[in-house]
């Protein structure tokens, strides 16, 4: 093509908007057929999502072309538009899931009767019984246990009627082994509380700094406190919990023996306390969740937490969660988890803004229960 037959910008410009508006002409009558379509799955009770058929449309409609590039792009248009059809088909025929209906009722308030019992892990003194304490108040029966995964199996043979477990903290992420606890075990989350920590290096009466040679904690005490331990060139020791570790170096009363904990486990125990707010970040708080054996929800609940699994596939995890953004719902927090013994799949942990009994959260939860596996509802506080 000579310089004289080359065609401006401008030109170029003007012939792609054209097909632009032809690409999106077809597209709206596309939903007009996808939202006709969805209204006969609905008079068969057909599901609305089917995986096999889908990949058939791709695979027949790229098997004429033979530019990889174009072959690929046809590709994600393709899965992307059919997830927007799902989408629309959900948002039109609005089928009734009964799944919210069968495993959760809706509640006015939590129910408190003079009997109820709380169950938290550690020991007196531990930020659990300090967050216990805080959502039910100073004078709810409440009463410990060694480890996370007891405060569960409290609630399933009967001894408690709720349970406090921490789930995230704001400098250190989220707590170890938790969200496994709650997929493995029927409890529900009820309500969340959240507990300024304020992590104090604590030792036996007469000890000082200097003397200290190894400092115990939980996991996350001794991460949130790790540049002054650094520093201090201590050695650290994980325990199940920081009120335990004040508990156990009492016990011992060895100078050399230090514990991150709170400045309520010192006086519990008659400990010193050798330096406060030793954690690197003073606004730090965790995040400790209300578990309940009954799966119920309050009418002001406004955060859901979900859980699913994917295979590790283009697009996957962008389409279901396209499911709240098309329902206008905020996505407050995403957590992913490889599977054991699954190579390259994930498990998820969502937070959304919502209410179960809000027709868009009905409306968003429909469509990813029925694209990805192991779906579950943690709860709605």
């Amino acid at each position: 093509m000579s310089e004289k037959e080359k065609r401006s910008l401008e030109e170029i410009r003007s012939d792609l908007r054209d097909i632009d508006y032809k690409i999106a002409d077809l597209f709206e009558k596309r939903m007009s057929y996808s939202a006709e379509l969805g209204q006969a799955k609905k008079e068969i009770n057909a599901p609305v999502y089917d995986k096999n058929r889908e990949d058939e449309n791709i695979a027949d409609v790229t098997k004429k072309f033979s530019n990889p590039f174009v072959v690929k792009g046809i590709e994600e248009i393709m899965i992307q538009m059919m997830s927007i059809s799902r989408k629309y088909q959900y948002h039109m025929v609005r089928q009734r899931d009964r799944y919210i209906e069968n495993y959760f009722s809706e509640v006015p308030k939590l129910v408190m009767y003079p009997d109820t019992r709380v169950v938290y892990p550690g020991v007196p003194g531990a930020f659990s019984e300090m967050a216990c304490i805080k959502f039910f108040g100073e004078e709810t029966d409440h009463y410990p246990v060694v480890n996370f995964k007891e405060v569960p199996q409290a609630l399933n043979e009967g001894f408690a009627d709720y349970g406090i477990l921490p789930i995230e903290n704001s400098s250190a992420g989220d707590v170890s082994g938790v969200y496994d606890i709650l997929l493995e075990n029927d409890v529900c989350i009820v309500g969340e509380v959240f507990v300024k920590v304020n992590h104090c290096l604590l030792g036996c009466k007469g000890a000082k700094i200097s003397d200290i040679k190894t400092v115990y904690s939980h996991p996350q005490g001794l991460r949130q406190s790790a540049p002054f331990l650094e520093e201090l060139g201590v050695e650290r020791v994980g325990v199940e919990n920081t009120a335990i570790a004040a508990e156990m170096i009492a016990k011992d009363g060895i100078k050399s023996q230090g514990a991150v904990a709170s400045s309520k486990a010192a006086e519990i125990y008659g400990l010193e306390i050798l330096k406060e707010g030793i954690n690197f970040d003073s606004s730090n708080e965790t995040r400790f969740v209300v578990l309940s054996k009954k799966r119920q929800y309050c009418s002001d609940a406004s955060k859901i937490s979900i859980s699913f699994s994917l295979l590790h596939e283009s697009g996957t995890l962008y389409n279901i969660l396209s499911h709240f953004l098309y329902n206008d719902l905020n996505l407050s927090h995403i957590e992913s988890v490889p599977l054991p013994d699954k190579q390259w799949e994930y498990r998820f942990y969502i937070d959304i803004s919502g209410n179960l009994h809000d027709p868009a959260v009905k409306n968003a939860l429909q469509g990813v229960r029925s694209e990805v596996a192991d779906f579950k509802i943690l709860g709605n506080y």
